[in-house]
């Protein structure tokens, strides 16, 4: 019962809070909020001259201009000048836009000149609870509205059955986040980037939006060669690109396409030197190195042997160890798909809150 309840509350979700892109409604554009991190008093990382800041304005200005040639397609931005935005504006801008998906663009830096390569980050299960706590909070404003019981047909943030549905909405948000933070990552690779793959970190911008949404760190400023090539245009150019690329993928396969033109543009050619970035061995890298996709099935204190039968005939089953608490896992693939058909092994075997991570297996 607790069961068919929560499913109900996340489709009164999906149609009341929570801008669902799994349903394809062609009448309703299709929201892209795109977060240029840092700005005014924050430069972010520094080398020379080469301010983080600056960077990732001017690639998201450029990304948006390229959405913005879609009828279907509505861009939002948390700034388009270089001044200074909290991070909880950040995410209220996100969430009263009701968008789609949450874009949000940064650059690395490190004291080490030998660090480089693009990385795209997607919200860490590990603080589920705090967004939870976040969505909650957020939704109880309806509390303060007159025809609160006509207009949410009794719906409760308070009721145990709807964080149920909220707990299912966002493994279903990672999931897609994770699609789409893969698509990044493998267009970077595509023009010759080199890619520290897709990571999971409980980063507080993407916990606190209730949508999908990736955390895209361009390159190091702090490496020499990559320093110059994301500030120059024809990279920042080309990232743009990139990212753009893997955002109207993402609207195909989970909105729906309603521009007649709508299609993925092909990478810019680039005469620069510096629009091409190699591995230490020379070598230009065309495959995202390190990115691995397993499904979570449980965690506990209690240590167990990774045997078939003690996971209901899966495997094979691995396990980290955080401080006190065992995770287990089934699986172990490169490619996405892949994972999702484990996961939907792992959830027709009973684990029903099973949900896909990903590894950086280095």
């Amino acid at each position: 019962m607790l069961v068919k309840n929560a499913i109900k509350f996340v489709l009164l979700l999906f149609i009341l809070f929570v801008p669902s892109a799994l349903f394809a409604q062609q009448s309703n554009p299709f929201k892209v909020v795109l977060d240029a991190g840092h700005g005014g008093k924050d430069p972010g990382t520094m080398r020379g001259s080469i301010r983080e800041k600056d960077i990732v304005l001017d690639v998201v200005l450029r990304l948006g201009k390229l959405l913005e040639q879609h009828n279907s397609v509505k861009v939002f931005y948390t700034r388009k000048t270089d001044v200074f935005i909290e991070l909880r504006e950040r995410a209220n801008i996100a969430n009263k836009a009701k968008a789609n998906l949450f874009i949000s663009v940064h650059c690395n830096g490190v004291k080490s000149t030998a660090a480089k390569g693009t990385e795209t980050f997607v919200m860490g299960m590990s603080r589920t609870d705090t967004n939870l706590d976040i969505a909650k909070k957020e939704n109880g404003v309806i509390f303060l509205e007159d025809d609160y019981n006509q207009k949410y047909k009794g719906f409760d943030p308070n009721n145990p059955e709807t964080l149920l549905g909220l707990k299912i909405l966002q493994e279903e948000f990672l999931g897609q986040s994770i699609e789409l933070a893969s698509e990044i990552e493998k267009n970077f690779v595509q023009t010759d980037r080199f890619s520290r793959g897709v990571k999971q970190q409980p980063i507080w911008v993407l916990d606190a939006t209730v949508m999908p949404g990736v955390l895209i760190e361009l390159g190091f400023v702090s490496h020499q060669e990559e320093g110059i090539y994301i500030s120059s245009d024809a990279g920042k150019d080309e990232m743009a690109q990139s990212i753009y690329n893997a955002i109207i993928t993402y609207k195909n396969t989970f909105f729906s396409p309603s521009d007649v033109n709508e299609s993925i543009v092909a990478p810019i050619e680039s005469n620069s030197p510096t629009a091409s970035i190699s591995n230490n061995d020379n070598e230009t890298t065309h495959e995202a190195k390190g990115i691995h996709y397993k499904v979570q099935l449980e965690a506990g204190t209690k240590k167990i042997d990774t045997k078939p039968s003690n996971f209901k005939g899966l495997e094979p089953i691995s396990f980290t160890q955080e401080n006190k608490i065992y995770k287990y896992f089934y699986g172990d693939e490169t490619d996405y798909e892949a994972c999702k058909k484990r996961l939907t092994e792992a959830k027709n075997k009973g684990y029903k809150s099973a949900y896909m991570v990903t590894f950086d297996n280095k």
